[in-house]
């Protein structure tokens, strides 16, 4: 598989088999994917990858925290505005058509927030953090090491296609970073970025079928300097 057939072909997976993901796989992905660039190489990303009884563990005290607002190291957006928010809602509507949820159908749409939780119920999870002083310097955010880990993590879920393996990258996974750095001994110290789900995609299951859609390039890019037609070329 080329890159821009991984490209093309990958999708958020939400419905993992039981089966393990092997320790030789996941490290040998993950020395490929240390070759992401950063800002003055200054490789901000460190990874907690989990599975077993100690996954199992963390995924049930989500499961147990449901009820909590989420307080992510991150703050995710307050509110969506056009065009996020027409998109994230075009993505949810779909969704919840696949699963047969409906509007009004309060029960499936906690199941469906439970199952997120539970990182759709895939046997590995792959932490990444960096430092939090690296982050903020002098009370001013350094937005470079999150980007850093972003261009890792895009490395990740690229990789994992040519191994059978399907992802899923989850900011749900990320909601309660008190868990995650209790069970997982990291220091408060460590700002916790974003939880990958890793594993083998149940490919009979309808969800893993689905891939979201992307706006034209006509309304993301700008031209400059390319001559001859288009109303956005000089």
């Amino acid at each position: 598989m080329n890159l821009a057939e991984a490209i093309n072909s990958r999708r958020s997976i939400r419905a993992f088999k039981s089966d393990p993901v092997p320790r030789h796989i996941l490290e040998e992905l993950l020395e490929v994917a240390l070759r992401a660039p950063s800002w003055g190489n200054t490789q901000p990303w460190e990874f907690a990858v989990v599975t077993g009884p100690t996954l199992d563990r963390i995924k049930q005290l989500y499961v147990d925290s449901a009820d909590r607002p989420p307080y992510p190291d991150l703050a995710g957006p307050r509110v969506f505005s056009d065009p996020f928010l027409a998109r994230r809602r075009a993505l949810g509507i779909r969704l919840f058509e696949i699963m047969g949820i409906g509007r009004e159908d309060r029960d499936k749409r906690k199941q469906w927030e439970l199952r997120g939780l539970r990182l759709f119920d895939a046997p590995c999870a792959i932490y990444i953090y960096t430092d939090r002083p690296f982050y903020t310097q002098d009370g001013v955010p350094n937005a470079y090491p999150v980007f850093d880990c972003g261009l890792i993590a895009g490395n990740i879920t690229l990789l994992a296609g040519s191994y059978g393996l399907g992802t899923m990258l989850s900011m749900q996974s990320i909601s309660y970073p008190d868990i995650l750095k209790k069970e997982l001994d990291i220091p408060d110290s460590k700002l916790i970025v974003l939880g990958i789900a890793v594993g083998y995609p149940d490919r009979e299951n309808p969800l893993n079928e689905f891939q979201s859609e992307r706006d034209s390039l006509d309304k993301m890019a700008r031209w400059y300097g390319f001559g001859g037609g288009g109303s956005k070329s000089e």
